[in-house]
């Protein structure tokens, strides 16, 4: 399990406890983050997942993979940092990681 913290556009936060094991969009959807709707289910082709990891974390995630990184194409307004929370798998390692959920995805 580890503590992720996921920060609205309008800086509403919400830290959520999620699994070992569990992407970040499934803890996500489970606890109700606004913003991330997950319209494929965690098939990596919508982008409705996108998140943007603050800057301290982005080099402790594992490398984006060729999937990821086309599928962000549909992203509105990728950017650094963009990646999408089905394909970041929790590790104990995370715990503490902090992303933001950008404004165009707002609930």
């Amino acid at each position: 399990m580890a503590n992720i913290t996921f920060i609205e556009s309008n800086g509403t936060v919400h830290r959520c406890d999620i699994p070992t094991g569990w992407s970040l969009m499934k803890g996500a959807v489970n606890q109700g983050v606004p913003g991330i709707v997950a319209e494929c289910g965690g098939a990596c082709v919508c982008a409705t997942c996108h998140i943007r990891v603050a800057p301290e974390w982005q080099d402790r995630l594992p490398a984006i993979e060729a999937l990821e990184r086309d599928t962000l194409d549909f992203a509105l307004d990728p950017g650094e940092g963009s990646r999408l929370a089905c394909q970041i798998t929790v590790q104990p390692e995370l715990e503490g990681l902090v992303v933001h959920v950008p404004a165009e995805q707002a609930g």
